[in-house]
This record gives structure tokens, C-alpha cells and sequence, in this order.
């Protein structure tokens, strides 16, 4: 009898370590926190850089208010031609927090060249063919500015061919 005891409480041991490795194997089920579930500060950073990308996320934007000029000027709506113009350069700036790199020829085409304030007065000027040209002339920079970074191949897509070209 003493034999069978000490074998039950053995075999509720072995089952009972089973159990708990068992339950220590199982997969944590999905969670919305991972960020906060990084095992540390360092890999939370390496995470957001990865989340945040290069470049190519505020080119996106820049495209999106690319067009959204393009459509107001369409309008004569020259205030939101403005407010869309100044939010570009704001996330090309932007931009160079991720890619500093960058900085040099969008600071030397577009920022610091006078063609980013020459552009802003086209469409404060209200008048659409100012407008206009001065539209053409940022076209013309930031294909420059393409070109100038090795990426010339973005200037033959339908939002610079075709989608957001000047009315001729």
C-alpha cells in the first residue's frame, strides 16, 4: 500500500510538471501591443524605425497634396492651392529627420533656389495663370530633384504624366 502511495503522488508529479511545461509552451495569444511588448527601449526604437520607413512615406503624402493643388487650382480654389503647398514642404522636411541625405538637393531644387516661395506667390497671386506657371515651375523642380537623387524613374508615373499635368 505504501508502495502504491509513493507511486500515485510520483505519477500526480510527473503529470502535474507535464501540465505546467505544457502551459508554459502555449503561445501568448495575439495582442495589439507591440510596441509596448518589445522586451526594451532599444528594440521599441528599432520597431518605429522600421514602422516609419524612409523616404518613400512622405513622398507618399507629398503626392496625395500633390494632387489636392492640382484640383484646387483646377477650382480657382488658390487658399487651399496655399495651405496643400506649404503642408509639402513641411513633410519634405519632415523627411530629412528620416533621410537626411535628402536634404542637400530637395534644400538646393525646391527650398532654397526661390522656386518654393516663387510658387507660393503664383498661387497667392490668385490670378490662374500665374497660378498656372507657377505650378509648371514646381513640376519642373521636383522632376529635377528626382532626377538629382538617382530616382528619375518616379517622373514617368501617371501622377506626373498625365494626372496632375498643367492644362495646356
Amino acid at each position: 500500500m505504501k508502495h502504491t502511495s509513493v507511486a500515485m503522488v510520483a505519477v500526480a508529479a510527473v503529470m502535474f510538471s507535464a501540465g505546467y511545461v505544457v502551459a508554459q509552451a502555449t503561445p501568448k495569444p495575439p495582442s495589439n501591443d507591440w510596441l509596448l511588448e518589445a522586451p526594451n527601449d532599444v528594440e521599441r526604437f528599432k520597431l518605429l524605425q522600421r514602422y516609419l520607413r524612409g523616404f518613400d512615406q512622405p513622398m507618399w503624402e507629398v503626392g496625395y497634396r500633390w494632387e489636392s493643388v492640382h484640383d484646387a487650382l483646377t477650382r480657382n480654389n488658390f487658399e487651399a492651392a496655399v495651405y496643400h503647398w506649404e503642408k509639402i514642404r513641411t513633410t519634405i522636411e519632415n523627411g530629412f529627420l528620416k533621410r537626411p541625405a535628402r536634404r542637400a538637393n530637395a534644400e538646393a531644387i525646391f527650398i532654397n533656389s526661390g522656386v518654393y516661395e516663387q510658387v507660393k506667390k503664383g498661387f497667392e497671386s490668385k490670378d490662374r495663370k500665374q497660378a498656372w506657371a507657377a505650378f509648371t515651375a514646381a513640376r519642373t523642380a521636383c522632376m529635377s530633384c528626382h532626377d538629382a537623387e538617382k530616382m528619375g524613374h518616379m517622373n514617368n508615373q501617371r501622377i506626373i504624366q498625365t494626372l496632375t499635368a498643367p492644362p495646356t
